[in-house]
């Protein structure tokens, strides 16, 4: 099918004049893909599926889902023991929601790598970032909902936080709880909220995957090339084949933690029911929100936490203007690439301190892990940005192969933004 492919049917061509859907195959046959994408670039739809999946769950849980602070944690065990494969329904949902971090910080750290945030793609990318800030916000919210302690307390913690906000910072908290404290309007809040979200993430989903089609896929190498021309190929059948095998794989992963370890992900204080009377031993998040959770108890300030934690997020936004290097793709970055790793193990460590005790040595990696993330994206990049000297780039993705080795001619580093 191409793009001027015209219906033969009536029913068809009367369709096509009101609804022009069927000549928009270019975007998802004819649309010029790079040809030298790798498996790294398959989290996109993978991220679809996650999406459509927790939706559709959604939905048809809400179906059976009380929101009333007396009646939540019974219609939670309502739905796995009585609904017919409720609880496969809730082992998707709740497992998807880990997935789909999963996901996303693996699709987030491969355009770290290659330089996907970079011009003419910033639109891209913090259109992806604000769909990571509703992520977690949805995300939070769907936490609060089984109302087991840790739900509860969770929801007292994180809600609370925004009392350090001067002046106004009471007042945003009694309007959250809807009261003097964490019951059921908060409760009931929280569930509305959480099941419009993922609905705005699905049409910032779609405006993220347009802008996508504007200046086309970044590669493995960074550069730009011509669409479409001898570095192309279709997006189908060779790309989306590729997507759905990788699809595939994540899938059996998936279903591995759906049917042989469910609950491994979550915590064993949220089977029990929300106590304001019991405080547990250890408030934690769940695992993907854990090292912002670090960087907010990193601060002897409550004040201070809360705008690190936001400032940890909203940094990632200027990310394109802070990295100001001529070559896009760390791949001809031999300096920059030993920090990026820096910066993969530096949250790896936050994530592991924030499930630990804000004490101790803990504590120590905390703040040392909260000051290398924040150098490494306002000191670290910029330097790096202006005094490495970077490897030679291609001037196209089949040069190099059809061409045997790299002759200096067709290598320039000092180009911008290649």
């Amino acid at each position: 099918m191409s793009e001027n492919y015209v219906p033969s049917s009536k029913f068809g061509k009367w369709f096509n004049d009101r609804l022009p859907l069927l000549t928009l195959s270019k975007h998802l046959t004819d649309y010029p893909t790079p040809k030298n994408l790798n498996y790294w670039w398959t989290f996109g739809g993978i991220l679809t599926f996650c999406l459509i999946s927790q939706i559709i769950t959604g939905i048809v849980l809400g179906m059976h889902y009380v929101a009333h602070a007396d009646m939540a944690f019974s219609s939670i065990e309502h739905i796995m023991r009585d609904v017919n494969y409720g609880w496969l329904i809730r082992y998707i949902h709740s497992n998807g929601a880990s997935m789909f971090f999963l996901a996303v910080y693996i699709h987030i750290f491969r355009s770290l790598f290659y330089g996907s945030y970079r011009s003419p793609r910033e639109i891209i990318w913090i259109l992806g970032m604000l769909i990571y800030l509703l992520m977690m916000a949805t995300a939070f919210m769907g936490y609060v909902l089984p109302w087991g302690q840790m739900s509860f307390w969770g929801a007292t913690v994180i809600t609370n936080l925004f009392s350090a906000i001067p002046l106004v910072g009471e007042s945003i908290v009694t309007w959250l709880w809807g009261g003097y404290s964490v019951d059921n309007p908060t409760l009931t809040r929280f569930f509305s909220l959480h099941y419009l979200f993922p609905f705005l993430i699905l049409g910032l989903v779609v405006l993220h995957i347009w802008a996508l089609h504007v200046p086309g896929n970044n590669n493995p190498i960074g550069i730009d090339i011509k669409k479409p021309s001898k570095d192309t190929v279709p997006f189908h059948p060779y790309i989306t084949i590729k997507d759905l095998f990788a699809l595939l794989i994540f899938m059996t992963i998936f279903a591995g933690f759906i049917f042989f370890a469910p609950n491994i992900l979550g915590h064993s204080d949220n089977y029990i029911e929300a106590n304001p009377l019991v405080t547990p031993k250890h408030i934690v998040p769940e695992w993907y929100l854990l090292p912002f959770y670090a960087i907010l108890r990193a601060v002897p300030d409550k004040l201070g936490g809360v705008v690190l934690m936001l400032g940890s997020i909203f940094i990632l936004m200027a990310l394109p203007w802070l990295d100001s290097s001529k070559v896009r793709s760390t791949v001809f970055r031999p300096l920059y690439k030993k920090f990026f790793w820096l910066l993969v193990i530096d949250v790896l460590a936050l994530g592991y301190v924030g499930a630990m005790p804000a004490e101790g040595l803990y504590l120590l990696i905390a703040r040392v892990g909260t000051i290398y993330y924040f150098a490494h994206f306002l000191i670290v990049l910029p330097v790096l940005s202006r005094i490495e000297k970077t490897e030679p780039v291609p001037l196209s993705i089949s040069e190099p192969v059809l061409g045997g080795m790299l002759k200096p001619e067709m290598a320039r580093s000092d180009r911008k933004d290649v």
